[in-house]
């Protein structure tokens, strides 16, 4: 007797082909692709869906998954799964995944580039010589990498590897994470509370994971405790940091300056407080990407949903608990 194929629904995606979902499911299952943003734009389709892919569209609440009865897992493609109600996942004996390294080496560059251009006035020198103009002096003052302050919000794995490729420029890289009881004896690194890693750096890059603890944390008030001269960068989640209070440091020459490639909202809306200021750079969110990271990107979850549809645990389960209890009998 013919086994039934299982019903995928992949919920968004930002990339040209599908091949590699297609061929990682293979017999297994029929891919139905949707591009959306919200539930309701996919739930029709997805009521009867034993797995679900998703890239950006959400949130995923308690109130989605139950109307999803069949699915057993939610196999995110990206790091961060905020959008996702986890808790309610595991009520519901739903598996979640993610994809923790497809894209560590590609946020680790983007963040010493947007270090970079900010040490060096890299955007603000450009739109300089487009509008015709020729001159130094407004990019002063500028200052050597080499013995500046490095400070790393959350320590995980990207702000590993940024702290290493800091350090190649002579920095001094302090970090300050809860979960991190000791120093890296592999990484040239200093673990500080994070009142003082605000007062000491002169580049504060954020990097743990959007939680209820890290929403909003940099504020008002944790931007008025860094250096006039400082910059802040933000390639973890734009949430973490509160964009009114952002706007407001700015506006003050509280901090010197910052950049972003993410925010809140995103994209942001035109026009918005932080857009054209000569002392920010925005990216679109693009700091995931490299065509390697690509790679990886897609197979990770399609490869993960594979595995419950054949009855094997998948790699990266984000709640654990949901072991010995969830719809797939693992």
């Amino acid at each position: 007797m013919k086994t039934a194929r299982a019903k995928v629904v992949l919920t968004d995606y930002v990339w040209e082909s599908l091949d590699v979902e297609r061929k990682t499911l293979g017999d297994l299952a029929d891919l139905v692709p949707m591009k959306t943003k919200k539930p309701e734009e996919f739930l029709d389709e997805a009521a009867d869906c034993d797995a679900l892919l998703n890239t950006y569209a959400g949130p995923i609440t308690a109130e989605v998954m139950a109307r999803m009865p069949k699915c057993r897992i939610i196999a995110r493609y990206g790091i961060g799964v905020d959008t996702i109600d986890l808790e309610a996942a595991t009520r519901e004996g739903i598996i979640v995944t993610n994809n923790p390294t497809y894209c560590v080496e590609e946020v680790a560059e983007h963040t010493l580039a947007l270090l970079l251009a900010c040490a060096r006035k890299v955007a603000l020198y450009d739109r300089l010589v487009r509008g015709g103009r020729w001159e130094v002096p407004p990019g002063k003052p500028m200052f050597r990498l080499s013995g500046r302050t490095l400070g790393l919000v959350g320590f995980g794995n990207i702000a590993r590897q940024v702290a290493l490729r800091a350090a190649s420029f002579g920095m001094r890289i302090v970090f300050a994470d809860p979960f991190v009881k000791d120093e890296p004896r592999d990484i040239p690194a200093r673990k500080v509370e994070l009142e003082a890693l605000l007062r000491e750096s002169d580049f504060v890059s954020v990097h743990p994971p959007l939680t209820r603890e890290t929403r909003g944390m940099i504020g008002d008030e944790a931007l008025s405790k860094m250096k006039a001269s400082a910059f802040l960068i933000n390639c973890s989640r734009g949430p973490v940091v509160d964009t009114d209070a952002l706007a407001r440091a700015l506006d003050a020459k509280k901090i010197a300056g910052c950049a972003l490639d993410t925010t809140d909202p995103e994209p942001l809306p035109d026009p918005h407080p932080l857009r054209g200021r000569d002392n920010v750079i925005i990216t679109p969110h693009v700091a995931w990407y490299s065509e390697q990271a690509l790679v990886g990107l897609q197979a990770g979850a399609p490869g993960e949903v594979r595995r419950v549809l054949t009855g094997e645990w998948p790699v990266n389960v984000v709640n654990r608990d949901v072991r010995g209890r969830n719809r797939a009998g693992l």
